[in-house]
């Protein structure tokens, strides 16, 4: 086996390109000859990912041995191996401060980081990790890594999500997932994202690229299929005139509506879609409402704003079953 040497010892390089007589091969996989730390770990680590079951073992063991205490210095300096602290960053015994050491030395792999981030139980270690803006910048797959991790707290959560919207979701827009949409032939979603008023700048909406994703997979209706000479001018100040307040009493009153239909608590998916939808400002819910699928359709339709339940009216693709259950839900 091929190693990637780091030291410039001569018996570091003897040892691991086998020119050393097998005695002090075996001698040092067991830690037993007198080299700097440094020198010793990188030829126990590289014991420990070959082939050779004798010389592994024993590295395994000799490596399981290590002080902690005397470790620290070794990991911080800018000549120890990558190798090492790559298999150090992977051991969940070690103590937390030994831990920060490895993720904060610039050797350390980044494939090792991103693992540990997505595999690591310590919150403290993953803010640690997360407060590293510059690396999770360079290395965007240990923000994936991060925010997918069930043991990440809110807070490393909400930086590394903050970072993931700041650098790498605007530069890919609504329009870009417009023309993905587009390509995939879904000519309506592609609309849509093209004409919302949320798409010219989802940080200001409020909205994100996976809530654009999610709207757009449920616009069935292209422009040529719509009507809007049922718009007239009385509708004008319901377009603009929208409070927040407003918006958070619609998104009560629309929970509330389905909660009293069923019995059963209200799934999580429904309310997350409610709270999309009611991201949107009034002109945009109008457009979902007239070109929306069933399941957009039945949320809209209870929306307070009378602009926006007409909208759902006027969906060429609603069906008489829900337009009796509309008229029910109405009160009519």
């Amino acid at each position: 086996m091929k190693f990637d040497i780091t030291s410039t010892n001569p018996v570091v390089k003897a040892v691991l390109e086998g020119t050393a007589p097998r005695p002090a091969q075996v001698a040092a996989s067991r830690g037993a000859l007198p080299l700097p730390q440094a020198d010793m770990l990188e030829i126990l680590v590289n014991f420990y990912n070959a082939d050779d079951p004798e010389l592994k073992e024993n590295a395994a063991a000799s490596l399981q041995a290590q002080q902690t205490e005397t470790l620290g210095d070794t990991l911080e300096t800018e000549t120890v191996a990558p190798a090492v602290l790559a298999y150090f960053v992977q051991r969940s015994d070690l103590p937390i401060k030994l831990h920060e050491t490895i993720l904060r030395n610039g050797r350390t792999p980044t494939s090792a980081i991103e693992a540990f981030a997505g595999q690591s139980t310590n919150g403290s270690l993953l803010e640690f990790i997360s407060f590293n803006q510059q690396l999770l910048i360079q290395n965007p797959g240990i923000i994936d890594a991060l925010i997918s991790n069930p043991a990440s707290t809110p807070e490393a959560e909400r930086r590394a999500s903050e970072l993931k919207r700041e650098f790498f979701e605007k530069e890919r827009g609504a329009q870009q997932i417009a023309n993905e949409m587009r390509a995939r032939g879904n000519e309506a979603a592609a609309e849509f994202l093209e004409q919302a008023e949320f798409a010219g700048d989802l940080d200001a909406s409020g909205m994100s690229i996976d809530d654009a994703l999610f709207l757009a997979q449920h616009i069935e209706v292209p422009d040529r299929e719509t009507d809007d000479s049922w718009l007239s001018l009385e509708y004008i100040e319901e377009i603009y005139e929208e409070s927040q307040e407003q918006r958070e009493a619609a998104i009560g009153k629309i929970i509330g509506e389905f909660q009293l239909e069923s019995d059963d608590e209200l799934p999580g998916e429904r309310i997350s879609m409610i709270n999309r939808i009611m991201k949107m400002g009034v002109k945009d819910r109008v457009k979902l409402g007239m070109k929306g699928d069933r399941e957009a359709r039945n949320i809209l339709i209870r929306d307070p704003n009378r602009l926006v339940s007409s909208a759902v009216v006027n969906n060429p693709r609603i069906t008489e079953q829900e337009i009796e259950m509309i008229g029910d839900a109405i009160g009519e």
